[in-house]
């Protein structure tokens, strides 16, 4: 148990016969108490000091400890926000070129459609000409002949070649 001030204080000492000046010794024990208080005095101020900069550094040691767990999610956030959109990138893109086949098909489809209703059109055409052309030599055979008989005679041919030309097409 270290001494205090009071025990220095409080100390006697045995007298001899030629034993040390007692003034003198009560001087330096006075001087070896003031001292002594000084030393405690600063060693509290010390381990105080001590605490507050041992709290300090708790505190920062915390705060520490607290950024790099935010640091950590913050890193963790931003890996699955850049996860997810790359995600979200890849369906756009898978939908974006599932419409793109559909519109090309689909487009596809059309042309063939107009392709096949153009060939019909252009059938359709010949058959009118044919007809029109067959029907306008009749036409001039009649203007040119004197007889019913050959107007009969060219009808019955104006009928056989639309039946041939239906059956042509």
């Amino acid at each position: 148990m270290p001494l205090t001030p009071l025990d220095i204080h409080n100390k006697e000492f045995s007298r001899r016969l030629r034993g040390y000046d007692e003034d003198e010794v009560n001087e330096f024990l006075d001087q070896v108490i003031k001292d002594y208080e000084g030393v405690i005095r600063e060693n509290k101020e010390l381990s105080n000091q001590l605490l507050s900069v041992q709290e300090k550094l708790d505190h920062f040691a915390t705060i520490e400890e607290t950024l790099s767990k935010t640091i950590i999610i913050a890193q963790e956030a931003a890996d699955d926000v850049k996860n997810n959109a790359k995600k979200e990138a890849q369906l756009i893109v898978k939908e974006a070129e599932k419409n793109a086949d559909r519109i090309v098909n689909e487009a596809l489809g059309k042309s063939r459609k107009i392709a096949l209703e153009v060939e019909e059109l252009k059938k359709q055409a010949s058959i009118y000409r044919a007809r029109f052309r067959t029907l306008v030599e009749a036409q001039l055979e009649l203007l040119t002949q004197d007889g019913w008989e050959a107007l009969e005679s060219r009808e019955q041919e104006v009928r056989d070649r639309e039946r041939e030309m239906k059956e042509i097409y």
